[in-house]
């Protein structure tokens, strides 16, 4: 029976792992296409800023939809539709230029332009909102597969899903925006459109980059469409694959985590003052929850702007930027395990207190970042992100693993949804503030705003040193005749 479980356990891992992972393939893709679109159309920071703010509120609250919606139907029906309608809205996203041009009957032009901001907004949102349905089912299934005591190894594994999903998604979309597309820089029309675009967004070295985008014209589209095929792909493989938890293998659920009178209860008001207890009125979870927002400004400071900083305020070509964030996303990898590993070895499952440790390690890479000189090298500058990436995917990792603990795994999807919410508040407020300090005030006041924000983060972790390592007892102390 063991033998058999962990079979379970670790097909559940993997097949889960691939699957969000491809679920960052239809995500990510938008950061690498973003130059691009700046190049062919004159799309401004501001405008990326916004889409990316209103698209992570939806995709927070989509997650603390979908944290209800997985409690009454299946984890992995929810994962595979989810990942299967991202593709579709993908799609969609490529065929956003030829859809606005045919709606304004221009090629260019400020009124073809404003349309296609309003058709990416459109499909960016919606996409959003099916990317809400990825993680949920994730953190309701794997707390039933993996025991509280090695949740934090086990599941830092699996956040390794973000980064090689987020990594792979660059490379790939570096190396599309870098090779495809209609090369017309022997077009002195285009040329010049492109260079007056790059200009206007003070765009560094705009006339040897404009050669670079008029050779790949459109090779932004490509990142969208071959992503989704992927993701059409695993859609299949998680439907096929995917088991919710032990029971429907015929398997027992794993021992200690006993949830008391709710068991045997299961009646609504016994689920709602489960509900209120182990999320509402838990301290722990709302301090994860709020930590989790800077933990996220941080984050997607980096990944989300990263390719156009690279680009634009240091000289480096889009595949050099790519791969510069693969290596952040690439170190993130092994902060992660590291982070999990240390949990459980040497603070006995406190996640929160490797989380303050990380938060300070981000905090003094960022700062070596935001005084490296302009020339500095490519190896010097990646190395330096690797840094940072390596400490701040510890607690962007650990505040769910940590959440769904507290939370236990009755209601570790709820839980997380609020995490969600706040989460990528964060990460839409990174957006929209990056987007206007580097246009107001320039890709240097950027990174102090983000070291500032990483501060905040190590003290809200530093106020709960003093926190349990999970809810097991609370939950199991609840009356629910009171």
């Amino acid at each position: 029976m063991s033998k058999l479980f962990k079979y379970w356990q670790w097909r559940t891992i993997v097949v889960t792992m691939i699957g969000y992972a491809l679920f960052y393939f239809v995500r990510k893709n938008f950061s690498l296409a973003m130059p691009g679109l700046t190049a062919e159309y004159g799309i401004t920071n501001k405008s990326f800023g916004w889409i990316l703010f209103i698209g992570s509120l939806v995709y927070g609250f989509s997650r603390f939809i979908n944290g209800y919606v997985v409690d009454r139907i299946r984890g992995r029906v929810v994962m595979a539709i989810g990942l299967l309608l991202c593709a579709v809205a993908n799609f969609a996203f490529g065929f956003g230029a030829d859809f606005s041009s045919w709606l304004t009957g221009m090629e260019n032009g400020p009124r073809m332009v404003e349309t296609l901001i309003l058709v990416m907004g459109i499909t960016i949102i919606l996409n959003q909102y099916f990317q809400g349905m990825g993680f949920p089912p994730c953190a309701r299934i794997l707390p039933h597969w993996i025991h509280p005591s090695e949740l934090a190894t086990k599941m830092s594994i699996w956040n390794c899903s973000h980064s090689v999903g987020a990594s792979l998604a660059v490379i790939l979309c570096g190396y599309l925006m870098g090779t495809l597309g209609t090369d017309l820089s022997g077009d002195p029309a285009t040329v010049q459109r492109i260079t007056a675009n790059l200009t206007n967004n003070d765009v560094a070295d705009a006339t040897v980059q404009a050669l670079h985008y008029a050779a790949h014209i459109g090779a932004w589209k490509w990142c969208f469409w071959v992503p989704a095929c992927l993701a059409l792909a695993g859609a299949v493989m998680i439907l096929v694959l995917l088991r919710d938890d032990p029971k429907d293998v015929g398997l027992p659920e794993l021992e200690g985590t006993s949830l008391g009178q709710y068991e045997q209860t299961h009646s609504p008001a016994a689920r709602k003052k489960f509900e209120a207890v182990m999320v509402w009125k838990n301290r722990w979870v709302w301090t994860f929850c709020i930590a989790n927002l800077f933990v996220y400004i941080v984050r997607m400071g980096v990944l989300d702007w990263g390719p156009k900083f690279l680009t634009e305020s240091r000289g480096l070509s889009i595949k050099d930027a790519g791969w510069t964030v693969a290596a952040f996303e690439i170190a993130g990898v092994v902060g992660t395990l590291v982070a999990g590993w240390a949990t459980d070895r040497f603070f006995k499952g406190k996640g929160h207190h490797t989380c303050m440790f990380c938060m300070l390690g981000a905090a003094i890479f960022m700062t070596i970042f935001r005084f490296l000189p302009a020339d500095t090298s490519l190896t010097v500058t990646a190395a330096v992100l690797v840094g940072a990436g390596f400490c701040i995917y510890g607690p962007q990792a650990l505040v769910g693993i940590e959440i769904s603990k507290q939370a236990t795994k009755e209601a570790s999807a709820r839980a997380n949804g609020v995490a969600g919410i706040l989460g990528y508040i964060g990460s839409g407020l990174s957006g929209l503030l990056v987007g206007y300090v580097a246009d107001i005030f320039g890709w240097t006041r950027v990174f102090e705003t983000i070291i500032v924000v990483a501060v905040i983060g190590l003290f809200i972790f530093l106020s709960m040193w003093r926190a349990p390592r999970d809810g097991y007892e609370k939950a199991a102390a609840i009356k629910y005749d009171e």
